[in-house]
């Protein structure tokens, strides 16, 4: 509490305290104007600036294009106008006693085509941008991207790997959060990204060392997934979908609208898939030849609404609202066989019919006030989200079984809460200053009940309360530049089992952050950084229900399980040369308590493998990244990562001590060409070299996908063919000789064929880039 009463004290000096100002001369009035069309040009940046050329006010046009900046002390100013798409707009003004007041009625602006081009070119060719602490991936501009679900894209990303669980790791590692929106979800990661249409996705953003303002839970940081928004005048929208087919035929469909008028931005994202996906393997003991034979199909059909509406009070405060609403179902499928060569006697196969409904809702709330000074803000946000899973599954059995048919009921509740505060002071022209506050609060519901004789039906019930105070605070020294910050968390979890207390722990952890960048020049950049990260057991690692099983496998949770902290290491260099950019990178984490999933031989039962978590140890991880965005020829466009990963693995598995150094690399090579104006082709390849964890060796894999896309309609409408996995090689072999020597083969239903249609319709206000598009297409002309 009395770090909370001090972090808003520090809020409340900076805001309300600065009352010592001296008398104030003059104002500042007019009303931007476009110069071609002779209408009001709406939220152009307004700024007015000292002779030091510090920022000392500012302001946005209103819908009407009027302005007014007041408060002006006695002195000599620059006065700025910007919008995209036109030049700037200067002017000097001097506050005298002679003059305080100036009207300067109509500031026509000018469109900037040059700036319209360069706008127009990067859009439409870059798919990947660098920024300083994190890489964006526009999805929209990469035609192997257009699957039907989130999980299709992201095999396509640098530095991110999709399993064929539907897992999802980065730089090698799955101890990675997953926003949506900035916001986190109560599914788990593979769940969610199966829910998400990829006509959906705006952008991914991967932060892979987080600065103290963000929750630092994630061992090798943040995949951000930013759904549709748009902010444009007037009505604007886009709609989308298409078929893959495969084994199995799916299909996902988008529609995006917006409306903006006055005060207000109204907006919805619907969307909607149906996914089906084979799966076919074996995993075989070594030792006497049996093993189990999988055929599983795996279906999802999903529905995702978000609707919001921001409304803009007047120039310094706006109110925001949204609700994402999103239904899915998941039918799981299949036919396990279990054989034993040497004595087929015994050989027989267990049936399942699992069913799920499940339903998540989430309502978020924003209040953002901006002070006079540009950059100088509050923001309060809270986001509420329900999520219920309701869960049926049947397992019957056929052959020379001795088990009997029965049924499994799951219930389970999430409600997770979080609030935060945010307050961001530009001190100075080259410093800033970040203070916050945040709570998360999350209470999970699991009721589980079986009609099998040999496992118990149990209630059990876990909550988890992290409440956080952060600070950072930058300086820029032109080509130098430096931030710093520090995270306190105090973390509290209980988890109770039919009304007892199994497990419970509560303690305040620090979190630092610190970066360093240096910009010799415009064409190269270099960063350094540090951030401390924490993965803390998910529910599905401690929840001790069994989750799944198969008639020799399976898998419980570990609620003794500890969180594991990473301490992340990285230093990055971006060289520009014109079209062109390289990206290079190196990274070292150690993190201790390291959580990996662990099996062991059933005590009860010999034959049966207990799959389950464990805190094993420590794990030393050295990486190097490298990445080009590459134009050689203007027809073609290529974006190629090359990912290394070395880590030495050190703990106990059982009573066991166990070391293991481990080197994998993955390389990525995506070409676009560009054959008309209209019609693009696109080749993407990935090769992912063999690895292993301290119990398993997991053998090396590749696919190749092709596209093509047609743009018409005045580049307002597209189709798009996609083939997946050409040469269907996405098989996945692994091995182990803990605890007893085992192989495996899974092949997942990845060769596939996807059609797309996308079409954009409506328009905003910005004439001056409408009308340069529209001289574009005509000059294009023809067909193609």
């Amino acid at each position: 509490m009395k770090s909370l009463i001090l972090i808003f004290a520090l809020v409340s000096a900076s805001v309300f305290g600065n009352n010592t100002d001296p008398a104030i001369l003059g104002s500042v009035t007019g009303v931007v104007m476009d110069q071609q069309f002779q209408e009001p040009i709406p939220y152009a940046s307004i700024s007015v600036k000292n002779a030091e050329g510090d920022i000392v006010t500012g302001t946005v046009s209103s819908e009407d294009g009027t302005f007014s900046l007041e408060k002006l002390k006695e002195g000599t100013y620059t006065f700025q106008v910007q919008f995209m798409g036109y030049k700037t707009y200067t002017e000097e003004v001097v506050i005298s006693d002679r003059k305080k007041d100036f009207q300067l009625g109509e500031i026509f602006l000018e469109a900037d085509v040059a700036q319209l081009d360069d706008v127009t070119v990067v859009a439409e060719r870059s798919t990947i941008e660098q920024r300083i602490d994190r890489k964006i991936i526009n999805v929209g501009k990469d035609l192997t991207t257009q699957g039907p679900t989130a999980s299709d894209i992201m095999n396509n990303i640098p530095s991110v790997s999709v399993d064929q669980d539907g897992n999802i790791a980065l730089r090698g590692s799955q101890n990675v959060k997953v926003l949506v929106d900035g916001k986190p979800s109560n599914m788990d990661a593979a769940t969610l990204l199966k829910t998400i249409p990829s006509t959906s996705i705006k952008k991914i953003e991967l932060i892979t060392n987080p600065s103290a303002k963000y929750d630092p839970e994630g061992m090798s940081g943040i995949i951000n997934i930013v759904l549709h928004k748009n902010t444009n005048l007037g009505f604007n929208g886009d709609v989308s979908g298409g078929v893959t087919i495969g084994e199995r035929t799916s299909w996902n469909g988008s529609l995006n609208m917006n409306y903006r008028e006055g005060k207000f931005n109204f907006y919805t994202n619907l969307g909607a898939n149906d996914r089906k996906n084979l799966l076919d393997g074996h995993i075989v003991n070594l030792t006497d030849g049996s093993g189990e034979y999988h055929d599983l199909l795996f279906g999802n059909r999903s529905y995702l609404g978000k609707f919001g509406v921001d409304f803009y009070l007047n120039e310094r405060n706006t109110l925001s609202f949204f609700t994402r609403q999103n239904k899915f179902y998941e039918d799981f499928d299949g036919t396990v066989d279990v054989r034993y060569p040497n004595e087929p006697d015994r050989n027989y196969s267990q049936l399942f019919d699992t069913d799920q409904e499940n339903i998540s809702s989430t309502y978020n709330f924003v209040f953002l006030h901006d002070f006079e000074k540009e950059g100088h803000n509050l923001g309060f946000e809270v986001d509420y989200n329900e999520y219920t899973n309701e869960e049926e599954a049947f397992y019957s059995y056929a052959g020379n079984a001795v088990a009997s048919p029965y049924q499994d009921d799951l219930v389970k509740d999430r409600f997770n809460t979080i609030a935060n505060l945010d307050y961001v002071n530009p001190l100075s022209e080259k410093s800033k200053l970040e203070l916050g506050a945040e709570a998360r609060l999350l209470r999970i519901r699991n009721d589980y009940e079986s009609t099998n004789e040999f496992i118990n039906s149990t209630l059990y019930d876990y909550h988890r309360n992290i409440y956080s105070f952060y600070s950072t605070f930058g300086q820029d020294f032109g080509k130098w530049a430096y931030q710093v910050g520090a995270r306190l968390e105090n973390y509290n979890v209980e988890a109770i089992e039919e009304e007892a207390v199994i497990y419970e722990d509560d303690y305040l952890t620090l979190y630092p952050s610190a970066f360093v960048t240096y910009v010799p020049g415009e064409k190269n950049s270099f960063q350094v950084s540090y951030s401390r990260r924490v993965d803390r057991p998910s529910f599905g690692q401690v929840n001790p229900v069994r989750q799944f099983s198969t008639p020799r496998l399976t898998i419980v949770g570990n609620p003794e399980l500890q969180p594991e902290f990473t301490n992340s290491y990285e230093l990055n260099y971006t060289r520009k040369f014109g079209r062109n950019s390289l990206t290079a990178g190196v990274f070292y984490r150690r993190t201790t308590d390291d959580i990996i999933q662990t099996m062991a031989i059933d005590p009860q039962d010999e034959e049966n493998i207990i799959l389950t978590f464990a805190n094993v140890g420590d794990n030393d991880l050295y990486g190097l990244e490298f990445s080009a965005n590459l134009n050689p020829y203007r027809f073609w466009d290529l974006n190629a990562s090359f990912n290394l990963y070395s880590q030495t693995l050190s703990g106990f598995i059982g009573t066991e001590y166990i070391e293991d150094e481990n080197t994998n690399y993955r390389i990525q090579v995506n070409n676009t060409f560009k054959v008309t104006d209209r019609f693009r082709l696109q080749l993407f390849g990935m090769y992912n070299s063999p690895h292993s964890t301290l119990q398993f060796d997991i053998e090396d894999s590749y696919f190749f996908n092709a596209g093509a896309r047609y743009s018409f309609w005045e580049d307002r409408a597209s189709i798009s063919l996609n083939v997946n996995d050409i040469f269907d090689t996405m098989s996945q072999d692994i091995s182990t000789t803990r605890p007893l020597p085992q192989e495996g083969s899974f092949m997942p239903d990845t060769q596939t064929v996807y059609a797309g249609f996308s079409y954009r319709f409506g328009g905003g206000k910005n004439k001056a880039l409408q009308r340069k598009q529209r001289d574009d297409n005509t000059a294009n002309g023809g067909m193609f």
